[in-house]
């Protein structure tokens, strides 16, 4: 069974940067599409970005062109590189991770079947 666990939270100023770490553990990492959401405080979970296994990444409008996500498979790791951070991006953030994902679907959060805890990311000044 894969286990995920997020890092690299925190509190940033607008136009400031984070990294988010996303490491799995359990099974082979390389088998799984991966993905990344958000849940803001009253609001539904929101898919940002999903780099389905073999595809090319996908991202959400609101985040397109300031995020990137990426993935190191020998590390078990998938990244989130997040910059010009705005107060809107204030949110809890998952990781999730499936081992059959399909690319059309990858910021859908129904098509996970594992979920990391979640770490916060605060902008504001």
């Amino acid at each position: 069974q894969l286990k995920l666990m997020e890092s690299g939270g925190g509190l940033v100023e607008p136009g400031g940067s984070l990294t988010l770490s996303c490491v799995g553990s359990g099974v082979p990492f390389e088998y799984f599409g991966v993905g990344w959401f958000r849940q803001a405080p009253g609001k539904e979970r929101e898919g940002i970005a999903s780099m389905p296994e073999g595809n090319v990444p996908v991202y959400a409008d609101s985040v397109k062109g300031r995020f990137t996500i990426s993935r190191d498979d020998s590390k078990y790791t998938a990244y989130l590189q997040m910059l010009d951070l705005k107060p809107e991006d204030t949110a809890v953030y998952y990781c999730a991770a499936d081992g059959n994902l399909d690319p059309h679907n990858g910021l859908n959060s129904r098509k996970y079947d594992y979920w990391g805890q979640g770490t916060q990311v605060t902008v504001s000044t």
